[in-house]
């Protein structure tokens, strides 16, 4: 027999909510295993020995000291270590090497190719510091493209189809250019000959030098802005494994 129900039901007291629990200060890629991936290595490795090609024929038709005064060369060097790393880390399920360091190489990469195509591919451009034969045009072509179309390009598919999103800051724009402007005192410190038409005190002087560097200098940071916007509305390729 069942106890009867009573009239009134006292009032039940409040569930208390569920207080909230503060943040972890530990980063996701602490607590996420790396994962194996050897396509994404087997890619990151061609492209670091595109880019290590790219560089090394510059070196032989030109000298390294004169090769390596390029910011192309530069970057290409730059991309080819980062990308061997980063091979290595994919095929040994390591954690991935950190954001600002990626972004900026992947951005000096596109600054290399966009100068190139734009500014520098319709002037008779070349790196070496005296006429090249015309038996060897054809390697100063494969050369040109090496560093600033097959590499760069292959860099910009890395970020969007095996690079999970969301990982760039807007503050690390900033820092990026550092190396540009550390390469343009050494480029004007460096003296004549002048490697690049639209830097040429010699030719228009420094105030019209200067002026063209810090239109440039601009170009590079919103191009940085735009890599960060884009990888901050663009979707993750891949699971975001680090």
């Amino acid at each position: 027999m069942t106890a009867p129900i009573p009239r009134e039901i006292p009032d039940l007291p409040a569930v208390p909510a569920s207080p909230l629990l503060p943040r972890s200060p530990v980063p996701a890629r602490a607590v996420v295993a790396p994962s194996h991936r050897p396509r994404t290595a087997v890619f990151r490795l061609l492209t670091a020995l595109t880019a290590a090609a790219g560089v090394t024929l510059a070196a032989l038709w030109s000298t390294p000291a004169h090769a390596l005064s390029y910011f192309g060369v530069q970057a290409s060097a730059l991309l080819a270590l980062t990308m061997l790393v980063s091979a290595s880390r994919a095929w040994r399920a390591r954690h991935a090497l950190p954001s600002w360091l990626t972004g900026a190489v992947l951005l000096y990469a596109l600054v290399s190719a966009l100068t190139y195509h734009l500014l520098l591919a319709r002037t008779g451009f070349s790196m070496t510091a005296s006429p090249t034969p015309p038996e060897r045009w054809r390697t100063r072509w494969i050369t040109l493209q090496l560093l600033h179309t097959v590499a760069p390009a292959a860099a910009l598919l890395d970020w969007l189809c095996l690079t999970p999103a969301a990982r760039l800051h807007l503050r690390q724009a900033t820092t990026w250019l550092l190396y540009p402007l550390a390469y343009l005192a050494f480029y004007l410190t460096r003296g004549a000959p002048y490697l690049y038409p639209f830097l040429n005190p010699s030719a228009d002087g420094y105030r019209a030098t200067l002026a063209n560097a810090l239109l440039l200098g601009l170009a590079t940071y919103a191009l940085a802005v735009l890599l960060v916007a884009l990888d901050h509305i663009r979707p993750t390729p891949v699971r975001r494994r680090f």
